[in-house]
């Protein structure tokens, strides 16, 4: 029985490890620069934590004293699971010591790791960044030629639809990159589809053909180079900010619309 106690009382005077796990918000302001992903992880932290953020979700070990909070943590987009390129860490607010423990990497499954001690008493704010390069993988293949390192890229926030025959399937954000010989790659992500199947990417491959003021047009094919028509885009500086396309391979048509929020 007393060395039962004993056990008892040691174990009490071991702190005790807790796990706090969260997404990231998106982040809603434009001054992030377009090809650039960004990750702004803010906590308050009582003493010792051990930070791990991977894609957007920030999981948090704490080593001594109080469970760390979120105080506003947020991406642009998820930080990529492979091929990362480009990474850096910045402090931008810390009371204490904060330091990069594990770049993103094959071996930790693409997380970043992070260690955060505040020696000082209480809670307080803790603030670091994570960037890399943004362009688009490889993965979303552009037309024959395209150079993704001259490419300009274009970001629109929206809903549209994307309708093949019967089927139709909703559409949210969109990334417009052209190169400079004038190919273009137009993605957008999907949202609920309408019919059978799970939703699918969407995207677009092809060639500008003219440009009036803000009004780009475009010899557009679809991922399967299945579907061929004429593209219409409307772009404001950086933004997209309409989108409408009519294509068909002679027996399959498909109507889009995209607009801007």
């Amino acid at each position: 029985m007393r060395s039962w106690a004993i056990t008892l009382a040691v174990l009490a005077a071991i702190p005790a490890c807790a796990d706090t796990r969260f997404r990231a918000a998106r982040m809603t302001r434009t001054d992030v620069p377009i090809g650039k992903g960004q990750c702004d992880i803010r906590l308050q932290v009582d003493d010792e934590v051990e930070v791990a953020v991977r894609r957007d979700m920030v999981n948090i070990r704490t080593l001594s004293g109080k469970d760390a909070r979120n105080d506003g943590s947020e991406c642009n987009s998820p930080l990529p699971g492979s091929d990362l390129r480009g990474f850096h860490f910045e402090v931008v607010e810390s009371r204490n010591e904060i330091r990069l423990v594990e770049p993103p990497s094959a071996r930790n499954d693409f997380a970043a790791i992070v260690s955060i001690r505040d020696s000082a008493a209480g809670f307080d704010r803790y603030h670091f960044r994570l960037t890399w390069d943004a362009t688009p993988a490889e993965e979303l293949r552009g037309p024959a030629g395209f150079a993704w390192n001259n490419a300009i890229s274009l970001r629109g926030h929206g809903q549209g639809e994307s309708r093949l025959n019967e089927n139709s399937q909703h559409l949210t954000d969109v990334t417009v990159d052209i190169d400079r010989g004038a190919k273009i790659v137009v993605s957008f992500l999907a949202g609920k589809r309408r019919g059978a199947g799970k939703p699918l990417p969407v995207v677009f491959t092809g060639t500008v053909i003219g440009r009036d003021e803000r009004r780009l047009r475009a010899d557009m094919v679809s991922e399967d180079h299945r579907l061929h028509g004429i593209m219409v885009l409307s772009v404001d500086n950086q933004n997209v900010d309409s989108i409408a396309m009519d294509a068909t391979d002679g027996r399959d048509h498909l109507h889009l619309t995209w607009d801007r929020k």
